[in-house]
């Protein structure tokens, strides 16, 4: 990376097909939010700092070298992403204290969510360096207000581990969070996922799974987990990039005394881990605090 600002050209960028000059910017690490899709949903601050910054890293040149063409961006891209950045970092980070402006954008959205920029991010902190959102672009967002949902509260969990037990437990621990669920999805898990929510958060609790949001074929499909996942079950090569929703579980005001006795009964024929699975399928409380209350009640009664 250069001294001169790594595209070597004009600052500025390209709307309307009026030219624009770009204003320095003081240094920093830029996070830049980038269109998830419709490559109309940049912001004029986003290409300012595109255009602006001394050093631009991106997860895949040829993904942003897209973008930065349709606006008419020089800069020069420099890859950043999991398997360089033991390499890359550091240089973004000498960079830095050389006193340069870095922009970090993501393949799509808002970089750190569910990317390899987390790690940069912390790192600038870590060593002082001012750190600068230029929001925009979420595709979590996007598929929230999308989905009908209630949007008072949400929790983002990201991508669910692939394999069906870790993905099980880890819908069980989520499930009585009172706040819409987001995830990530592959298109070629989306079935066995959705099959394993409606068992684990239950198949009434209402659900909408997101596709290729602001693209051609974006899609919106409602309903509860056990209609989606019939509906995934019985469609042949799902495609496009997917963000799924799980509504806040209903409110449930169960008393201690109640508790027990769904714990004591489903214990009769289930495993420890399994009843305490179920219990928390059942009453939106934590599988962690219905797991233990279980191991109590049986060291109480031998």
């Amino acid at each position: 990376m250069n001294e001169e600002q790594s595209g070597g050209g004009t600052r500025s960028f390209r709307l309307h097909n009026n030219q624009i000059l770009a204003r320095p910017l003081e240094p920093a690490l830029y996070l830049v939010a980038t269109p998830i899709g419709n490559l109309g949903d940049i912001t004029l601050r986003a290409l300012e700092t595109l255009a602006g910054a001394d050093v631009l890293a991106c997860e895949d040149t040829r993904v942003t070298r897209v973008l930065l063409d349709r606006y008419g961006i020089q800069n020069k891209p420099y890859a950043y992403h999991e398997y360089n950045a033991d390499e890359a970092g550091p240089r973004l980070l000498q960079a830095l204290e050389a006193g340069r402006s870095v922009a970090l954008v993501s393949d799509a959205g808002t970089p750190l969510v569910s990317d390899p920029g987390y790690r940069l991010a912390v790192q600038a902190i870590e060593a002082g360096y001012k750190v600068v959102p230029i929001p925009g672009a979420s595709a979590p967002l996007a598929a929230l207000v999308g989905s009908g949902l209630p949007n008072d509260a949400f929790f983002f969990a990201g991508f669910l581990p692939t394999k069906d037990k870790g993905r099980r437990d880890r819908l069980a621990e989520l499930a009585g969070i009172p706040a819409t669920l987001i995830f990530f999805e592959s298109p070629h898990r989306i079935a066995a996922t959705l099959a394993a929510a409606a068992d684990v958060l239950g198949g009434e609790r209402a659900g909408a799974v997101c596709r290729e949001l602001t693209k051609t074929f974006e899609e919106f499909r409602r309903g509860t987990l056990s209609e989606l996942a019939s509906f995934y079950d019985a469609v042949d090569n799902v495609k496009g990039e997917i963000v799924w929703l799980v509504g806040p579980p209903a409110e449930n005001v169960a008393a201690a005394a109640d508790v027990d006795a769904i714990l004591a009964d489903l214990s009769e024929t289930m495993p420890t881990a399994k009843a305490a699975t179920e219990a928390a399928r059942l009453t939106g409380l934590p599988r962690k605090e219905l797991y233990q209350r279980l191991l109590d009640m049986k060291e109480r009664h031998g």
